[in-house]
């Protein structure tokens, strides 16, 4: 697939447009209501089926149409999963999927609605600006591992999704510590009609959370594609390095995007 360098013209009729609109608030506030009446009650499996539900709705609302390709590769066991970032839209995208905790940035815990939706749902935020904060998350991290897989963005930022900055590894430490298994997951978003990769989801610059999902409603007409990468696998002293680990996922996800976006 080929890379789409400009969004396209908006191809949303204007009564969708607004249609859609009422429909993502009222889809909000029932997501609201899920987690201040009935996630108190529920059980850990019943919360997962709730995020799971909520985010293909979710996603059918805004016009973006789920591929997954290779889900058979991911243990049955909890993990780490290391993905690139274009989007907020990711951690839906992926709980459409597998309902799974996150690490996020701590900005998103300042959102409107959402910031306190991803703190009920078991959201870790990490102050990036802190290592001596970015160290108690690990910690934090490789506690949860022990029964809960947890995903990670490495690259500390969001793309236009082409290519894949810089790993940080540091978070990788979470899985040396509990000694879970590492799992990289390439993330990539196409238009459906031309089948090339689509920069309008990218929450990049100073772009606001309501402009990227205004700018979502325009081109109802995407399609996303989680592309599954098996655990690392290696020597001891491999498998336990952090820095290798984050090596290992970048040089996949940079692999995928590269055949892929461009």
């Amino acid at each position: 697939m080929t890379s789409q360098t400009h969004n396209p013209q908006a191809n949303t009729p204007i009564w969708l447009y607004i249609t859609s609109w009422f429909l993502v608030w009222l889809h909000v506030l029932r997501g609201v209501l899920t987690l201040l009446v009935l996630f108190p009650f529920a059980s850990e499996q019943v919360k997962k089926s709730h995020v799971q539900r909520w985010s293909k709705r979710l996603l059918k609302i805004f016009g973006i149409q789920l591929q997954v390709r290779d889900s058979e590769s991911l243990p049955h066991r909890s993990f780490l999963l290391a993905s690139n970032h274009v989007s907020w839209m990711d951690i839906h995208v992926i709980n459409s999927f597998k309902p799974i905790r996150f690490v996020a940035k701590s900005e998103v815990e300042k959102w409107p609605i959402f910031g306190w939706m991803a703190k009920q749902l078991g959201t870790v935020f990490i102050r990036r600006d802190s290592s001596r904060h970015a160290r108690h998350v690990v910690g934090e991290m490789a506690t949860a591992l022990k029964e809960q897989s947890i995903c990670i963005f490495p690259e500390g930022t969001s793309t236009i999704g082409k290519s894949v900055q810089a790993f940080k590894p540091n978070l990788f430490e979470g899985a040396v510590l509990a000694q879970v298994p590492a799992c990289t997951l390439a993330l990539a978003y196409f238009d459906r009609k031309t089948g090339k990769h689509s920069e309008v989801p990218a929450f990049v610059g100073d772009m606001g959370l309501l402009g990227s999902m205004a700018n979502i409603l325009k081109n109802r007409n995407l399609k996303v594609e989680l592309r599954f990468f098996p655990p690392a696998t290696g020597g001891a002293g491999q498998i336990n390095d952090r820095k290798w680990l984050a090596q290992h996922s970048h040089a996949q996800i940079a692999g995928y995007l590269s055949e892929h976006c461009n």
